[in-house]
């Protein structure tokens, strides 16, 4: 419904991964194209730039070189955005913005695993408490001695100690593996933030 002088242009960007043009030398030393439309009997007629098709052979782009600038920079990230030592020189802001929310996703997937890793753990945690309530109950019943009652006691501390530990363990490795704070880990390893900022302190040295 609006004018068709504020149309504005129509532009394709199509990442390959693999060499389209490889026919001639001239083709194998070009790895931007950008394709114009133009009047089939009349090819100096063209729509200009406001419908085109621009392909970027990567594999190419990246053997060739370019020179430095954004493009340079995301062809860099397509390519080596595995590579920690290769990204560490790229400058350009969108593209470090990008890798930044890369290491997020990575840290929310290793959350993921730590929280279904957490979850078992406290499901054995409540079995092993059972278990070791419903030894000691029977075994009180048994032998009817204090000395059974005692070591119920002990093997219930003692699941207690390894589920604590467990959920330590887990702080550990969200601590190392990604950016959360003190307080976010303590509500999902449901730790005081003390012993959370104590573990912190810990990994760091």
């Amino acid at each position: 419904g609006e004018d068709y002088e504020e149309l504005r242009a129509s532009v394709g960007l199509h990442l390959l991964d693999f060499d389209l043009f490889t026919e001639s030398a001239a083709e194998r030393e070009q790895a931007i194209w950008r394709f114009e439309m133009r009047d089939e009997r009349q090819p100096k007629i063209s729509l200009g730039n406001v419908l085109q098709m621009n392909l970027i052979e990567l594999n190419k782009a990246d053997r060739l070189g370019l020179p430095e600038g954004p493009l340079r920079a995301w062809i860099t990230f397509f390519k080596h955005w595995q590579e920690e030592l290769t990204m560490a020189n790229v400058a350009h802001e969108p593209v470090k913005r990008a890798m930044s929310r890369i290491r997020e996703l990575s840290a929310d997937e290793e959350t993921r695993r730590l929280a279904f890793v957490r979850e078992r753990a406290l499901r054995d945690e409540v079995s092993f408490l059972n278990d070791a309530k419903r030894e000691g109950e029977k075994l009180g019943i048994e032998k009817g001695r204090q000395e059974t009652l005692q070591e119920a006691e002990e093997r219930v501390k003692e699941a207690e100690y390894r589920a604590l530990e467990s959920k330590r363990n887990a702080a550990r490795k969200l601590i190392a593996r990604t950016e959360m704070d003190d307080q976010a880990i303590a509500e999902i390893e449901e730790l005081p933030v003390e012993d959370v900022e104590k573990l912190r302190g810990e990994t760091q040295h």
